[in-house]
């Protein structure tokens, strides 16, 4: 091996020694940061929807699909509905899910580890009726009418309404606006169908009414809107519906929305609707909750029926309280190094940063002590000889016979020979070498 090499190879060893236990401290605090702070969440997360063919599935599979980009697996969990959902939670088999404003009731145990990503969009209550039905309480006023119409809850008593099945959450709203009307459940004839069955006895005549909450992406939503002698119910009252109830907003169907050729609907209908949010549980990790707040943002971000271009999400009208990690990225995108650099790494950077400056907060004043430990190493090897060197000249004052203290100084002198320092350390090793030079010369004139 050539010499500089091995003078270079040497170097770095002595470095390498005498930077040893920093560097070794260094990456315990950094794997003790790592495990602490957690920073790369789950490649797994089961996110609760709902039934086949509801708008939780559809957006359940948007969510699925952007999350994927980054690496991470979103499992989709059906459900019966929202109140399934927040059961779900509560009992830790889904780390999300939707959940429609006025689901919960207070005092439930394990409410209080849950918290909202925001508001995702408005989800009204859509009351639709047969015509036929409605004649019966309610005659046409006038032929221009265009038929009889409900505009009001008072209005059922008697009739046939399917309210959905309890894990959707509607029968414990509806049970809530009944009740704000003073009307006794016992007086309609409700039942509690899942959706489709609902729909198809709906359509055959075996049901009067029907009520069900969705987004207006529903395909249900959409087909019954455009079915002859199938009325939507116009909430006359919406507005005093979203002063009694804080998770209610007014919303308006505007005329000709759902066909603009067929004009469908024909005048602009009322509705109230409780906002969706996505609930999630306080042990789910940060950083999930960041990508599905900035998921959300583009899913829910244009305008619809009922909002207008970026009003959803946001952080008004939530039952629960709004996950920090949530609220940022709704108010302020995504973060700064997110916006050019792989997810994994950006996460890591921006959950690490803060602790990585303490680290080396701590560490640079203990890194001073380096360079004097790797100096010492290296100058030990050749100071360690001086003691020898010393002894010998202390002996040689004795006035004895100095042949032994010359063979033996001829040995140190081979020893320092074979002596290995960095070029930058070798004025200290030809030091030594005419120390030992001037010693023999002092033994030789005895």
């Amino acid at each position: 091996m050539p010499k500089t090499i091995r003078y270079t190879l040497l170097s770095l060893r002595d470095l390498a020694v005498s930077a040893g236990p920093f560097i070794v401290l260094a990456v315990t605090l950094l794997v003790l940061a790592y495990w602490w702070l957690d920073p790369n969440p789950p490649k797994r997360v089961v996110l609760a929807t709902g039934p086949a063919q509801s708008a939780y599935e559809e957006f359940g599979k948007r969510y699925a699909h952007l999350l994927a980009k980054d690496g991470i697996d979103v499992v989709l969990l059906p459900s019966e509905g929202s109140a399934a959902n927040l059961q779900l939670l509560r009992e830790g088999k889904a780390d999300l899910g939707f959940v429609r404003g006025g689901t919960s009731e207070a005092g439930v145990a394990g409410d209080d580890k849950l918290e909202s990503l925001g508001s995702l969009f408005l989800e009204p209550v859509w009351l639709f009726y047969r015509e036929e039905a409605a004649r019966k309480v309610a005659p046409a006023a006038s032929a221009d009418s265009g038929g009889s119409t409900l505009s009001s809850l008072t209005q059922l008593p008697g009739l046939r309404v399917n309210v959905g099945t309890p894990g959707s959450g509607v029968p414990n709203l509806m049970t809530k606006l009944l009740e704000s009307n003073h009307i006794d459940a016992s007086t309609l004839k409700l039942s509690q169908l899942e959706q489709t069955p609902a729909t198809v006895a709906f359509l055959a005549g075996d049901l009067d009414a029907l009520v069900f909450a969705s987004a207006p992406e529903s395909l249900m939503v959409q087909m019954l809107l455009q079915t002859p002698g199938i009325k939507l119910m116009d909430f006359a009252q919406s507005e005093a519906y979203s002063r009694r109830f804080a998770f209610l907003s007014p919303a308006v169907l505007p005329r000709g929305v759902v066909d603009l050729a067929s004009d469908i609907p024909p005048q602009d209908v009322h509705l109230v609707a409780p906002t969706t949010t996505l609930v999630t549980r306080t042990s789910t990790h940060p950083a999930l909750l960041q990508l599905f707040a900035l998921a959300g943002n583009e899913i829910h971000g244009s305008a619809g029926w009922f909002k207008r271009a970026r009003e959803y999400p946001n952080v008004r009208n939530n039952e629960l309280p709004i996950a920090k990690e949530a609220e940022r990225s709704i108010q302020t995108g995504p973060p700064l190094l997110q916006r050019y650099l792989p997810f994994w790494v950006a996460n890591f950077v921006e959950r690490m940063w803060l602790v990585m400056g303490i680290i080396i907060a701590v560490l640079l004043p203990l890194s001073r002590i380096v360079p004097p430990l790797y100096e010492f190493r290296v100058r030990s090897r050749i100071f360690k000889w001086y003691g020898q060197l010393r002894n010998i000249e202390n002996r040689a004052e004795d006035g004895k016979d100095t042949s032994p203290l010359l063979e033996e100084l001829n040995q140190l002198e081979s020893r320092a020979e074979k002596i290995s320092v960095p070029l930058s350390y070798t004025d200290e090793l030809y030091a030594l070498r005419n120390n030992i030079q001037l010693v023999r010369q002092k033994l030789q004139r005895q």
